[in-house]
């Protein structure tokens, strides 16, 4: 299923923003840059998590007419 994969990556990309934060405190010349990055790597794992939430099967009760 596609979402299966999409949701994989976007658990990556927590991973790779993880791992920035992590470089973050040992790089002080470069800590305001990979924080921000990092920011950014995770905003668009979310991004990818509310794709698949919104895009897969609708919610229970809902008329997916009104969709």
């Amino acid at each position: 299923m596609p979402s299966t994969a999409i949701l994989y990556e976007a658990e990556q990309l927590h991973h790779v923003s993880d791992r920035l934060d992590s470089l973050s405190e040992k790089h002080p010349l470069v800590s305001e840059s990979l924080l921000s990055i990092s920011g950014s790597v995770r905003n668009t794992a979310t991004l990818l998590e509310v794709l698949v939430a919104t895009k897969s099967a609708p919610l229970a009760g809902s008329d997916p007419a009104n969709a």
